[in-house]
């Protein structure tokens, strides 16, 4: 008959019951969403929203996002307390930590957007008269 999770960690010696328990604790840690991390550094959407210069409904879209720009998330995390680093895993590889996406700021932490060249087009010839 099989039992229940909870008996077999009651089980287990008191150390390996709060080694699994920490471990438990490590891995629910690295699993949040924008919404359990901002709370966790104990933060309002308001306060995140006057830092990053934005309506609070802004914030509130960012926290339901599946997808968004690597500079909003930065500039989203940096705001709540933390810095973005970005890793590639590949098979047979050490993690590959990638680095400068995020490098430019300017005033408030925003991206700057490239410089465009002003486009130069020849101008019509009028035929003289």
């Amino acid at each position: 008959m099989s039992r229940p999770l909870k008996e077999k960690i009651t089980d287990l010696p008191v150390a390996r019951r709060h080694k699994v328990e920490a471990r438990a604790a490590e891995l629910i840690a690295e699993e949040m969403t924008l919404r359990d991390l901002r709370k966790a550094m104990g933060k309002t959407q308001a306060k995140v929203a006057a830092e990053l210069g934005v309506g609070q409904d802004s914030i509130a879209r960012y926290e339901q996002r599946s997808d968004m720009l690597l500079s909003t998330l930065s500039d989203y995390v940096s705001k709540v307390g933390g810095t973005l680093e970005l890793t590639a895993r590949f098979p047979n590889r050490r993690p590959v930590r990638i680095k400068g996406f995020g490098a430019v700021s300017g005033p408030a932490g925003r991206s700057k957007p490239a410089k465009k060249s002003p486009s130069r087009r020849p101008s019509a010839s009028r035929p003289s008269a």
